[in-house]
């Protein structure tokens, strides 16, 4: 029989709900400011295009409080520039306070992104990350059809349906998921890129850390939101470091600050 302290279903499941948000009355008055340290206690709201009944990330929200307002996230966000947009292990609103972190994400992810869009993609968006970010640096704000070009022959060209994207698309996404450009806003949620220097405050865009320090927050700011979890877990959290990273962190803490549980 282990000696390790064991925890029960009902107890984690009880404070997993409580960490994510989920144990606060649905009806307790939520303004702008409740909303933004709620996002900040979950750590990030993933988005998604799908609105079958309404966009995930309206269901997360109202889910944990029913007087959610869909316009303090837009103002939060595109107003008031405290959410970023960006990727953990998918497209997600996160507090700019975060984004220092991100920086060594989008370091770490850009030849990885290259080389995977390089086989998925369509050829030639390479040649084009220059010419795109000038472009946006020039004019400001612009959506992908602003800079996608597309021939007639490509108009009906079959391709592989929704992410057939144009190679200007592509560059897009690309400049953006590696910290080139940032989303400001969207339309009829459409992603609209600006250059970051117009979109994240200065504060948080020059801030820097070291890479200990961006892998001691990455895991234990990931353990604060979760409770309890493998060094697997605490790497899929916000999807910034590698779960070895994540191992090591763990067994260095092993003793002091964190304990082996059942």
């Amino acid at each position: 029989m282990s000696d390790l302290p064991i925890i029960s279903n009902r107890t984690a499941r009880r404070h997993l709900l409580h960490l994510q948000g989920l144990s606060i009355p649905p009806h307790t008055r939520l303004d702008k400011e409740d909303l933004y340290a709620l996002i900040e206690r979950m750590g990030f709201v993933q988005l998604d295009s799908i609105n079958t009944v309404e966009r995930a990330h309206h269901m997360i929200l109202f889910a944990r409080n029913q007087t959610y307002r869909q316009k303090h996230l837009k103002q939060l966000h595109e107003d008031d520039g405290v959410l970023f947009e960006n990727w953990t292990h998918d497209a997600s609103i996160i507090p700019s306070c975060f984004y220092p972190y991100w920086r060594h994400k989008f370091a770490r992810e850009a030849d990885v992104i290259l080389e995977r869009w390089t086989k998925w993609r369509r050829e030639g968006f390479q040649d084009m990350l220059q010419e795109t970010l000038d472009h946006v640096r020039t004019h400001g704000e612009v959506m992908s059809r602003d800079v996608t070009a597309v021939s007639a022959d490509q108009e009906t060209q079959k391709g592989d349906g929704w992410w057939d994207w144009h190679p200007s698309k592509t560059a897009l996404e690309y400049l953006w998921r590696t910290g080139h450009l940032c989303v400001a806003r969207r339309e009829g949620f459409q992603k609209v890129y600006d250059m970051p220097e117009r979109v994240v405050e200065a504060c948080h865009l020059e801030a820097g850390c070291a890479h200990d320090e961006f892998v001691d927050w990455a895991c234990s700011s990931a353990l604060d939101r979760l409770g309890f979890a493998t060094h697997g877990e605490i790497a899929a959290f916000w999807d910034l470091v590698r779960p070895a990273e994540a191992k090591a962190w763990c067994e260095a803490r092993l003793g002091g600050p964190l304990a082996q549980v059942l």
